[in-house]
């Protein structure tokens, strides 16, 4: 078996940098939605709606029932904190580059801020 080659991208190392920026974000709103999910599963299993208020009959019949979807759950949101742990890590290592690209690549024209909105200055 031969070793794997990587062929250049061409980017420049300010582009590689808001790259890897870019995918921990992506992955970030993965997991947030996982960890949304994992709570509507609750709320469907215990037959309650996003303000607390009873709409169904609860899924969950005895206590079993609930340790298994608290297991089910639990189990879930460890595998997130594993990742999210990962992601720290990998920012970490991504803040070691941002040498390399002392300014943001620019701004691509539909996300100019407003000149008028002081929380956004130009």
């Amino acid at each position: 078996m031969s070793m794997p080659s990587i062929q250049s991208s061409g980017a420049t190392p300010c582009q590689a940098y808001a790259d890897i920026l870019e995918s921990i974000a992506l992955q970030e709103a993965g997991l947030a939605h996982i960890i949304n999910a994992e709570g509507e599963k609750i709320q469907t299993a215990l037959g309650i709606n996003e303000y607390g208020r009873h709409v169904a009959p609860p899924m969950v019949r005895c206590i079993g029932d609930i340790i298994a979807l608290n297991n089910s759950v639990s189990d879930t949101l460890t595998k997130v904190i594993k990742l999210e742990m990962v992601l720290e890590f990998k920012l970490e290592e991504v803040g070691r580059l941002s040498e390399l690209c002392k300014h943001f690549p620019p701004v691509p024209p539909h996300c100019n801020p407003r000149a008028e909105d002081p929380e956004f200055p130009v």
